[in-house]
């Protein structure tokens, strides 16, 4: 099968599954406008997110990586009342394009953007003893993937799902010589949740309007 078959799949699963929803069209359409980089999570991915989210009983949830803040309303939109999406971007410009995105979706209240290095603000967010999250979503640059891990796990509790998104790389994954920093990452990453003995986890490849990937989904099993 080609992409344009796993695209049409998804545009069928989508239009049965996923309503046209024009706060999210929108949200796109002003990331593209705006040149930012067209990786956000598909719609059917973005719903995975949110079913994950509500299944989990989430009411606080750290994203790395907002980018436009597509999958930040998936996940805010899980949210009951009170809950928070707490989402790390280093980009100014990005957090101000999620920002507009978040408050025409009305989920101001539900989000708060935080500027900067993630490694550096979750390092702060440890150590200032910051609220453990229910559910963490991991979309950034892969290279740092393993940092985001280990700070992941100390803000994290029993119960925690973690979801690490690109971590099949095309199936470059499986090949320990590349030169790929991203594809590296993704490695020590995966041999770090493996060498973890207070997680469960699988991956999951996907193929389909993002070509052939995959998701880490790492649950917390012990404090």
């Amino acid at each position: 099968m080609s992409k344009e078959q796993w695209t049409a799949i998804d545009n069928y699963f989508a239009d049965l599954f996923m309503p046209e929803d024009a706060v999210l069209t929108q949200a796109l359409k002003d990331s593209e406008e705006a040149g930012l980089d067209p990786i956000a999570v598909a719609p059917n991915q973005g719903k995975l997110l949110y079913i994950l989210a509500q299944l989990n009983n989430s009411k606080r949830i750290l994203e790395i990586g907002t980018l436009g803040g597509y999958s930040t309303i998936w996940m805010a939109k899980a949210l009951p009342e009170g809950g928070k999406v707490i989402t790390l971007e280093i980009d100014q410009k990005c957090a101000d394009i999620a920002q507009k995105n978040i408050e025409r979706a009305g989920l101001q209240d539900k989000v708060e953007i935080r500027i900067g290095s993630a490694l550096e603000i979750m390092r702060e967010m440890s150590e200032t003893g910051e609220a453990p999250f229910d559910f963490v979503f991991i979309d950034a640059d892969k290279e740092n993937n393993p940092g985001y891990f280990e700070y992941s796990m100390k803000l994290a509790q029993k119960g925690t799902l973690i979801i690490a998104d690109n971590v099949i790389r095309k199936g470059g994954v499986i090949d320990p010589n590349s030169t790929d920093t991203s594809v590296q990452g993704v490695r020590k990453f995966n041999e770090l949740v493996a060498a973890e003995p207070r997680v469960t986890t699988t991956v999951v490849q996907t193929v389909g309007a993002k070509g052939h990937d995959g998701l880490g989904i790492v649950l917390v099993t012990s404090d």
